[in-house]
């Protein structure tokens, strides 16, 4: 039975500026089984669950839940939450991290200081290496847990003591994906040397463009641009590239991106359509998925 990650793979679709928009993300660790819609559907309040989410929307902030690789169905709620929030946005980026009670606590949070990459004070610096976010959601997609779930225990196997597993990273059909932090790179068709690799470069300050999503600190238009000059100039340092993007007509973006040396690119980014139709999650109908296209890239 084909499934929607087969078929992905099968059409040869790009992976580059896939990767889910957030300039920063609010992880709540939340034991137990998770539904389609987790926030909603787990053992967290699911009337802080609907908050959160509510705080969040417009502010750039994405909130998700994460817990340990492992078995889930029988494990007892969660008694201390920890915490985890990142800032993503290159070159301005950092990770925070606290422990609560009640994720209720959380919606005191300024979410729009958050998204703007002010943390606040909130929690203490993260210390230590990668932190890697495989998404194992089955309930939302079959692909996450047949392909997230064993890719995530193999890390941990691995002796990578900051592997989690995460409620919903978006494109399923490139399952296994993973983002990492403190960089906020997404990947996806993951093999566990692959994962690896990337782990490893994410310790050494860069990114491997081969099987990035994007970051998730840009927006899709600046994702692609951004991939563009990478594979054009083989440069991989994760902080090294910034972008601007600005709307060129309806559907097309000219984006500047700026190498910390002062190189600087001129992007033309078109938005089209995946052609053929395919699904974008398992069990859904087959449609047009939106994708990002580079015309041009110019040094100026």
């Amino acid at each position: 039975m084909s499934t929607c990650t087969t078929v992905s793979c099968e059409l040869a679709e790009p992976l580059a500026a896939t990767a889910a928009v957030a300039t920063t993300w609010l992880l709540v660790e939340q034991n137990g089984p998770w539904g389609a819609k987790a926030l909603g559907e787990s053992h967290l309040d699911r009337a802080t669950g609907r908050a959160l989410e509510a705080a969040a929307a417009g502010t750039g902030v994405r909130v998700a839940l994460i817990r340990r690789p492992g078995r889930h169905a029988d494990c007892p709620p969660t008694t201390r939450h920890g915490v985890v929030v990142a800032h993503t946005v290159p070159g301005r980026g950092w990770v925070r991290r606290a422990q609560v009670v009640d994720p209720a606590e959380l919606l005191e949070l300024d979410f729009a200081a958050l998204g703007a990459g002010d943390h606040t004070g909130f929690g203490a610096e993260h210390v230590g290496g990668p932190m890697a976010l495989v998404c194992t959601n089955g309930r939302r997609d079959r692909c996450c847990a047949l392909l997230g779930r064993p890719l995530a225990a193999e890390l941990a196997a691995a002796g990578h003591s900051e592997v989690w597993e995460v409620t919903h990273l978006g494109g399923h059909r490139f399952a296994p994906t993973m983002l990492v932090l403190p960089y906020g790179y997404a990947y996806g068709r993951l093999t566990p040397e692959s994962a690896k690799d990337v782990l490893a470069a994410t310790a050494a300050g860069h990114m491997v463009p081969e099987w990035s999503r994007g970051c998730s600190g840009w927006e899709r238009p600046g994702q692609a641009a951004e991939h563009a000059v990478r594979l054009a100039t083989g440069e991989t340092g994760a902080d090294a590239l910034t972008v601007a993007q600005r709307p060129d007509g309806e559907g097309r973006w000219l984006v500047r991106v700026v190498h910390r040396d002062g190189r600087a690119w001129e992007v033309d980014v078109i938005e089209t359509v995946s052609e053929p139709p395919r699904p974008e999650s398992c069990g859904k109908a087959a449609g047009t998925p939106s994708r990002m296209d580079v015309l041009s890239v110019r040094g100026v």
